[in-house]
């Protein structure tokens, strides 16, 4: 029944879910292709346009203190939670945050080796300057809230998380609170999502207008070599540990989920494949209580891609401004924004927010590079989702096979085709069987 309710969910979500994200896709892309038009052929009507990026981007900054703080919140409840339930539970914690800090060093590695946004030159952010707009524009910018200092509110957050854990049963309610308040956080930053055509479009137009086609090329510079990354993180990286450990193909095992990438790409989410996941790593042959446990720890702390993405994207944005971070920013920054993102993979902006928290909280006058992030940050989320995805189902299948929980047989069955996965129900029949196999065993006494 759960199965069957969790399949209607995801496919209601799946349609919808498709449908509107089309919508912001297409729209995003207009945006930035009417943004490079205009910056190129009217360069000081594109520079004129600023004001859109910047409100953007305020918006983006209202958000982030409410995000980090549920987020951590929630996030130190989880790691609790996940490490109580044993073997499984720690080996999972353990191994995501090995490897996402395996893809934080190989981001940082290509982003040092191509220097991403390099001789932009563009004009440092500077809250305090008042921009030359006249007064409607000023009036419009200065609705949207000020500052939230980001560090207060995770040392906040770090407190109060540990002090709900302490609580035990009392603190339940207010966890839930939280996770509730979450809940509202994140609607709210996908309505604020909504809005990025418009801040693309100020954003692109105005760079371009006051860099020329240079600004192009450094955008397609960095989406190109975050996805090359990303494939050789999943196919060497992921697939190596993966033939090494369960001598499983990673080419196999990415064509048995083949309909999730598809869902996944269309809507730029993991979190739309959650349900299917689970099904299908049942159906794989790894034993319910390994994947009830690894697929959702995974999708709270699984950063492989995320981590990807932050490292690239803020060496471009300090490299577009002229300020390039040495080594030891560039770990500081990016620890604090890999510990902000926790619980917050699959949302739509999370990781546009967190790395605009953690420019703020470290150097402010790095945050006016986000606006060129905000134009492509729909393209890279993409290859964000699908590498954060393969982690978490390669991870699944290995948790399975060091715990000794799962059915090599059934493996080679499914990913051969002889044993397709029932899409009509996405119930696991072998699940099923092993369940009532077990329960069969331990009801025989001794």
């Amino acid at each position: 029944m759960t199965s069957q309710r969790g399949e209607i969910a995801n496919g209601k979500a799946g349609r919808k879910g498709l449908d509107k994200s089309h919508y912001l896709y297409i729209a995003v892309i207009a945006a930035v292709v009417l943004g490079a038009v205009v910056g190129l052929l009217f360069p000081e009507v594109g520079k004129s346009l600023k004001p859109l990026g910047d409100g953007f981007i305020k918006l983006i900054k209202m958000m982030i203190a409410p995000v980090i703080f549920c987020t951590i919140v929630l996030g130190i409840g989880s790691i609790a939670k996940a490490a109580t339930v044993g073997k499984v539970g720690g080996l999972a914690l353990g191994y995501f945050v090995i490897m996402s800090t395996f893809a934080l060093a190989i981001g940082l590695v290509v982003g040092n080796l191509i220097h991403p946004g390099e001789g932009l030159k563009l004009t440092p952010y500077d809250p305090t300057k008042k921009a030359a707009t006249d007064s409607t524009v000023d009036f419009l910018l200065g609705i949207i809230p000020g500052d939230i200092p980001v560090l207060p509110t995770l040392l906040a957050a770090v407190l109060v998380g540990f002090a709900l854990q302490k609580m035990g049963a009392q603190g339940a309610p207010i966890l839930k609170a939280v996770q509730h308040g979450q809940a509202l956080v994140f609607r709210i930053l996908i309505m604020i999502m909504w809005l990025a055509p418009v801040g693309a479009f100020g954003a692109i137009a105005a760079v371009v207008g006051a860099t020329g086609a240079q600004a192009i090329l450094s955008m397609f510079t960095l989406m190109a070599a975050f996805y090359i990354t990303c494939a050789v993180f999943i196919v060497v990286i992921l697939g190596g540990l993966l033939r090494i450990v369960a001598g499983v193909s990673i080419f196999q095992l990415m064509k048995y989920l083949a309909r999730e990438y598809l869902l996944i790409f269309s809507t730029s989410s993991s979190e739309a494949a959650l349900p299917r996941l689970i099904a299908k790593m049942e159906h794989l042959g790894v034993s319910k209580p390994v994947v009830g446990v690894t697929v959702p720890t995974g999708y709270s702390f699984n950063l492989d891609g995320t981590a990807i993405y932050l490292t690239m994207a803020s060496l471009f944005v300090a490299n577009a401004m002229g300020t390039p971070l040495d080594l030891g920013a560039q770990v500081s920054l990016l620890i604090f924004m890999i510990i902000a993102s926790k619980g917050a993979a699959g949302v739509t902006g999370a990781g546009l927010a967190t790395l605009a928290a953690g420019l703020q909280a470290h150097k402010p006058e790095l945050l006016g590079g986000v606006g060129m992030i905000v134009g492509i940050d729909r393209f890279m989320s993409e290859a964000r989702a699908l590498t954060n995805f393969t982690g978490n189902a390669v991870a699944t299948v290995l948790i399975g096979t060091w715990v000794k929980e799962i059915d090599r047989q059934q493996v080679s069955s499914v990913l051969s085709g002889a044993v397709p996965f029932d899409e009509s129900t996405m119930i696991s029949h072998h699940a099923e069987t092993t369940v009532n196999e077990t329960a069969a065993k331990e009801a025989v006494p001794a």
